[in-house]
C-alpha cells in the first residue's frame, strides 16, 4: 500500500486500522481469535498503522493489539491514548496529569508487548493539566525512549500550538468525514502550518456512509451510534441518507463501493491525511484497503462539493460534546 507521511517523518501506510471496534462500543464484538485474526490480516495486505487506546475496553483493546502485533512488532506502527481516569478499571473523567501519563504509559507498553508506543496521544484535552506541562512530559518519554511521536485528539488551534511550542507534534486525531467537515475551518489549515499529520477517524460517519445504516436500522444494546443525535434521531437519519444516495451514483460510475468513494475523497483531501477505518469483518478490511487505489478526478471532487448535502443532527451527545477542546 502507499505510505503517507504524518508529522516529524512518521511513515505509515495510507489506509490504518482503528481497532476500537473489536472491544468496544459497535457490538456484536469477535471473540478474541477472530480479533488477532483481522490484525494481521490487515498486516498481510499492507497496513502498518493501528490505532488502540487504554480506555477502549478500558485495557481490553491494548491487550488485543498487543497480542496480535508481538510477532511483527518492527513491521508496524502502533499508536495509543491517555488521559482518562480509569484506577477503579472505569473512566470517571480525563487525568493528564503528569504522574498519571508515566504511570499510563507504563502499563500501555505491558499490555502492547512492546518496549515502546510509536505514537502518544493525548486523547482528550484535560483543562486542569496546562497543556506545556503534558507536552513536557512526553517529551521527557520520548527523550526515555518509551515513546517516539505526541499526538493530541480532539485538540483545539489554541492547544495545538501551544503544545507544538514545548513538543513537536506528530499528528491530530479527530473526526473528519464527508459529513463532518469542521477540520476545515481552523484546524487543517493550522497543521498545515505548523507541519502537522491529521488522523482521520469516523471517516465513514460510524458506518453510515456506507448504505449499511438505513430509517429501519435498530442499533444494538450498547451501541455507541444510539447516542448519537446525527444517527439516532429518525428525521436527522432520514435526512442524511442524501449522502448514501449520492456516493452511490459515484460508486456506480466509479465501479467502487460507497465505502471507497468516502475514504477516497478523504485521502484526496491532504497527501497527510489518513483515515482510519474500523471494521471487524475481513471482507470490509480488503474493501477499505482497495480504496487506496481509488482515484477521484477534480471533476468527481467538484461534482461531490457541488452535490453535498448539509448534515442534519449533532455528531455527539451533549456529554461527549463538552469534552472537546475548543
Amino acid at each position: 500500500m502507499e505510505r503517507r507521511t504524518l508529522g516529524q517523518g512518521l511513515e505509515v501506510s495510507a489506509i490504518g486500522l482503528g481497532c476500537m471496534g473489536l472491544s468496544q462500543a459497535y457490538p456484536p464484538f469477535p471473540s478474541k481469535r477472530d480479533g488477532i485474526a483481522l490484525i494481521r490480516a490487515a498486516v498481510e495486505r499492507g497496513v502498518t498503522f493501528f490505532d488502540t487506546a487504554q480506555v477502549y475496553g478500558p485495557f481490553a483493546n491494548e491487550e488485543l493489539v498487543g497480542e496480535a502485533l508481538e510477532p511483527i512488532r518492527e513491521q508496524v506502527v502502533i499508536a495509543t491514548k491517555f488521559g482518562f481516569e480509569l484506577s477503579t478499571g472505569r473512566s470517571t473523567g480525563v487525568d493528564s496529569r503528569p504522574e498519571t501519563i508515566r504511570s499510563s504509559v507504563d502499563d500501555s507498553l505491558r499490555r502492547l508487548r512492546s518496549d515502546r508506543i510509536d505514537l502518544l496521544y493525548q486523547h482528550r484535552v484535560d483543562p486542569n493539566v496546562p497543556i506545556e506541562e503534558v507536552a513536557g512530559t512526553v517529551g521527557e518519554l520520548i527523550e526515555q525512549g518509551k515513546v517516539g511521536h505526541f499526538g493530541l485528539s480532539e485538540a483545539g488551534v489554541q492547544t495545538i500550538r501551544r503544545a507544538h511550542a514545548v513538543q513537536p507534534v506528530t499528528a491530530l486525531q479527530s473526526e473528519y468525514s464527508l459529513w463532518w467537515r469542521e477540520p476545515e475551518e481552523e484546524i487543517l489549515p493550522t497543521l498545515e502550518e505548523l507541519g502537522i499529520g491529521f488522523v482521520a477517524f469516523s471517516p465513514l460517519g460510524k458506518g453510515f456512509l456506507t448504505g449499511a445504516i438505513d430509517e429501519k436500522t435498530e442499533f444494538a444494546e450498547g451501541d455507541f451510534r444510539k447516542t448519537v443525535p446525527r444517527l439516532a434521531d429518525p428525521d436527522a437519519r432520514r435526512a442524511n441518507l442524501a449522502f448514501v444516495e449520492l456516493l452511490g451514483e459515484i460508486a456506480e460510475r466509479k465501479g467502487a463501493t460507497r465505502a471507497q468513494v468516502a475514504l477516497a475523497w478523504v485521502l484526496a483531501q491532504k497527501p497527510w491525511i489518513v483515515p482510519i477505518p474500523g471494521t471487524t469483518k475481513l471482507h470490509r478490511l480488503e474493501e477499505n484497503i482497495a480504496a487506496a487505489e481509488l482515484e477521484l478526478t477534480p471533476d468527481d471532487l467538484r461534482e461531490i462539493e457541488e452535490a453535498l448535502p448539509e448534515a442534519q443532527g449533532a455528531r455527539y451527545s451533549e456529554a461527549n460534546e463538552r469534552m472537546i477542546d475548543r
